[in-house]
C-alpha cells in the first residue's frame, strides 16, 4: 500500500447515466483500500455524442488532468494514439475475457483499452404466442420471417389488429449499422471492412441479407420501423404489439418490470443466422477503460484500469448493477446466476459477438458507419437495389481508405 506521502488521486471520467457513478464509487473503495490511492470521478453528460466530442478536445490538447477514460467499444480505436498500450500489463488477464471484445480494443497490435462491461443484442420472443401457434424459436432469418408472418396473421384474424411480427431499429443512425452488420455477417457476408482493412461489403451474401430485410418493411414490420431506434422498438414490444424484437439487454429488465404488459411472457435467444454453415452474429457494444498517455500517474492509472477489468470488480458490478461481465467464467458464477438471472442467458450471445469495423478504420469509423447505414436505409426505403447501393458504398469506402484511415 502507498503511504499518504506517495498516494495519488487518479481522475476517472465517465458518463453519468442512472446510478452508475454511485456504483463505481462503492466498488472503487476496494482498490483505494488496497493501494492507498484515491479515485476522483469526473462526471460527463449521458449523451455519448457529447462525451466523445469532449474526449477528443481533451486528448487533442494533451490534457494531463484525466488519467483514465471510460470509452465506448467503438471509440478506443479512433482515439488509440492517445492511449497507453496495455498489452504487457494485461497479458495474463486479457485471455480470460471474450476474444471479440479484446479484438475490438486492439489497434495495430496494441491493446488500448481494457473491458469493464459489455453489451450485445438478442432476439426477444413471446413465449406464449409461439407456444399457442406451435412455432419453434427461429434459428434462421427465413424461419423468423415465416414464424412472424404466421403468428401475426393468425393473431390479427382473432382481432389483434395492432400486432406486428418483428420490430427492430431501422432509423438512419448507428443502430442501423448494428442491425445490418448482424444481417450481413450472419449470412456469410463479412464485417463491412475486415480486421485487416479489406473492404468486403459488396458481395452476393450481403445483397441477399439486405433484400430480405427490405421485404420485412410493411409486411412483418411496421412501415414506421424505418424511423425506429431502440426505444421505439421497445415501445411496440412492451405494449404487447410485437411477436419478436431485436434489442439490447436493457430491455429485458424493463420488459419484466411490475407494470409491463409482457412481464413473464417472453424470453431471449441468439439472433438468427442465414442458415447453412453460417452462424448468428450480435454486434458488440460495451464500455472499456483506457489510460491517457498524458496522465502524470500512468502506473496508478494502469492499476485502476486493471482493477476494473478484474474478476473482483466485474462480479461486484454485475451483482450491483446487472452490467454484463466481459470475463467468460463469470457467466457460470452461481451467485450471479441467482441474483441476476439475465446474465447467464447472454453467454451464448456473446460467443457470437461481432465487432464493428472501428479498429481497422480508426479515425474514419464514424464516416464509414454513416455511409454504411445510409446505403442500408436507402435500400430498405426502396431507393435503389441492395446491389446498386452496396456497389456505390464500396466505391465511397475505397475513396475514404485511399485518403488514409
Amino acid at each position: 500500500m502507498a503511504t499518504s506521502a506517495q498516494a495519488v488521486q487518479v481522475n476517472f471520467v465517465t458518463g453519468a447515466t442512472g446510478n452508475a457513478i454511485n456504483v463505481f464509487k462503492e466498488i472503487f473503495k476496494d482498490w483505494e483500500a488496497s493501494t492507498g490511492n484515491t479515485v476522483n470521478i469526473v462526471p460527463m453528460p449521458s449523451s455519448t455524442t457529447d462525451q466523445f466530442a469532449q474526449y477528443r478536445l481533451w486528448l487533442a490538447a494533451q490534457n494531463p488532468d484525466i488519467d483514465v477514460y471510460m470509452v465506448d467499444v467503438i471509440w478506443a480505436p479512433q482515439l488509440a494514439d492517445n492511449f497507453v498500450d496495455l498489452s504487457e500489463a494485461a497479458k495474463d488477464l486479457a485471455p480470460t475475457h471474450f476474444p471479440s471484445i479484446i479484438e475490438s480494443q486492439t489497434v495495430d497490435g496494441k491493446l488500448v483499452a481494457l473491458p469493464i462491461f459489455t453489451d450485445a443484442p438478442a432476439l426477444y420472443y413471446r413465449k406464449d404466442l409461439l407456444e399457442k401457434h406451435g412455432v419453434e424459436v427461429p434459428k434462421t432469418w427465413d424461419e423468423l420471417t415465416a414464424a412472424a408472418q404466421k403468428i401475426q396473421d393468425a393473431e390479427r384474424a382473432e382481432g389483434a389488429n395492432d400486432l406486428w411480427g418483428y420490430v427492430w431499429q431501422g432509423a438512419a443512425y448507428e443502430g442501423l449499422t448494428c442491425n445490418a452488420l448482424e444481417w450481413v455477417k450472419s449470412n456469410g457476408g463479412g464485417q463491412i471492412i475486415q480486421p485487416d482493412g479489406t473492404i468486403s461489403i459488396y458481395n452476393d451474401s450481403a445483397e441477399k441479407a439486405l433484400d430480405q430485410a427490405k421485404g420485412w418493411v410493411g409486411t412483418i414490420s411496421p412501415p414506421g420501423v424505418l424511423s425506429y431506434m431502440e426505444e421505439e422498438a421497445r415501445g411496440v414490444w412492451q405494449t404487447g404489439n410485437a411477436v419478436f424484437m431485436r434489442n439490447w439487454p436493457y430491455a429485458y429488465a424493463l420488459g419484466n418490470s411490475a407494470d409491463s404488459p409482457v412481464k413473464g411472457l417472453f424470453d431471449v435467444a441468439p439472433l438468427p443466422s442465414g442458415g447453412g454453415d453460417t452462424t448468428s452474429a450480435a454486434t458488440l457494444g460495451g464500455w472499456n477503460a483506457a489510460v491517457s498517455k498524458f496522465s502524470p500517474h500512468q502506473d496508478e492509472a494502469i492499476s485502476l484500469a486493471m482493477f476494473m477489468a478484474s474478476p473482483e470488480f466485474q462480479k461486484k458490478h454485475a451483482l450491483m448493477a446487472a452490467n454484463l461481465p466481459t470475463i467468460i467464467s463469470l457467466y457460470d458464477d452461481p451467485e450471479i446466476a441467482e441474483k441476476q438471472p439475465i446474465i447467464p442467458r447472454w453467454k451464448e450471445i456473446f460467443l457470437n459477438a461481432v465487432p464493428r469495423p472501428s479498429a481497422p478504420t480508426k479515425v474514419a469509423y464514424n464516416e464509414v458507419s454513416s455511409k454504411f447505414w445510409t446505403a442500408v436505409h436507402e435500400t430498405l426505403s426502396g431507393n435503389g437495389t441492395a446491389a446498386e447501393n452496396l456497389e456505390l458504398l464500396e466505391v465511397d469506402l475505397d475513396d475514404l481508405k485511399g485518403a488514409g484511415w
